[in-house]
């Protein structure tokens, strides 16, 4: 599933995070990326030794997990600290696959991929991320503040940055349900379940569809 997700970060948290960013030590992005993506990632990072990393972490993360929509989307059980990576003119990212298993202090598998963008899409030119679905490329450029998600298994690309700078958090999570196709359907009826909740709180239907979406999850749930 491929999802955009609205204003994660307010204009005020933007600032806060795009101030810091001003400041923070880049380094080559290669460093962080396997001998496959090394051939084609052409970007820069925040160190993660330094100290803007955590007072970063503590905003951006706190207010996506916080977020109703990647909750109920993404179904999160281990979340990584996310890079920061900055694009400037020429800098681009060749297809590639995330690795299927992070090695942080607890390995966890890659099931969702999320970029969180921190510059507007007025600010650079080119720098598309395309992610290839069943149905063909998907070109996403988004709002700062806005949020993509989308199954690790995906290749995709970022295009060269033809002028100004693209700012982004990227970060991975392992699902509670493991299948791309079962967190849809799940998705899918978690949004039907929380309107009849609104509209029609007693009524059967609504207390049984319910108890189906809570059964499914345990069914499906890998913990």
């Amino acid at each position: 599933m491929l999802l955009e997700i609205p204003k994660i970060l307010s204009a005020q948290e933007l600032k806060a995070v795009r101030a810091q960013l001003d400041n923070a030590p880049f380094i080559d992005g290669k460093l962080s990326a396997g001998s496959a993506a090394q051939r084609v990632k052409n970007n820069e990072e925040v160190d993660v030794r330094s100290q803007d990393v955590q007072q970063l972490n503590n905003l951006v993360m706190t207010r996506l997990v916080e977020n109703p929509i990647y909750s109920a989307a993404a179904l999160p059980m281990k979340v990584a600290a996310p890079y920061y990576a900055r694009y400037t003119k020429g800098m681009s990212y060749g297809d590639h696959v995330d690795d299927p298993i992070m090695h942080a202090d607890t390995p966890y598998r890659s099931d969702i991929s999320i970029t969180i963008f921190l510059s507007d899409k007025t600010d650079y030119e080119g720098g598309e991320l395309v992610i290839n679905t069943q149905y063909g490329e998907h070109a996403v450029k988004l709002n700062a503040g806005d949020a993509v998600m989308y199954p690790s298994s995906s290749v995709h690309h970022v295009n060269e940055v033809m002028s100004g700078s693209r700012l982004v958090a990227v970060t991975w999570l392992q699902s509670l349900v493991r299948e791309p196709a079962k967190r849809e359907l799940l998705y899918d009826m978690y949004q039907v379940k929380e309107q009849l909740l609104q509209s029609a709180p007693d009524d059967e239907n609504t207390k049984r569809l319910d108890r189906s979406y809570v059964n499914l999850i345990r069914m499906w749930g890998d913990v």
